[in-house]
């Protein structure tokens, strides 16, 4: 029997620890795929709870918009009634023309149709 070679047996060592190697560094690799694959899982899971928390929430403050939905809060929860007739001021349409001139000076009528005094230019 010939006598085995030291060069040949290192060589052999060092392909084996690199073999392993490479299979370890696999294995690291496949385990950070597999926990990174539930995380990702789990964000889609909070991101769909989360769209849905936020059409909930878009209809809810839909529905506060709602004049039926005012109304009812202003009655129930702030004692608001409709103001009596004597309350109510009438205003004047503004012409068409004099709303597309902003030269035009609009005349401010106040309460009781008092004139109101101009504000600073």
């Amino acid at each position: 029997m010939r006598s085995v070679r030291p060069a040949f047996l290192s060589l052999w060592t060092l392909a084996v620890a690199a073999t392993v190697s490479a299979f370890v560094v696999h294995l690291a690799l496949r385990g950070r795929t597999v926990q990174l694959g539930y995380e990702l899982g789990r964000a889609r899971q909070e991101q769909a709870r989360l769209r849905e928390v936020h059409r909930v929430l878009e209809l809810e403050a839909s529905s506060y918009k709602t004049p039926e939905r005012v109304e009812f809060v202003a009655r129930s929860l702030l004692g608001m009634e409709p103001p009596p007739p004597e309350r109510i001021v009438a205003v004047p349409a503004v012409p068409a023309q004099a709303a597309l001139d902003p030269t035009a000076a609009p005349s401010v009528v106040g309460l009781n149709g008092v004139p109101a005094r101009p504000g600073p230019p």
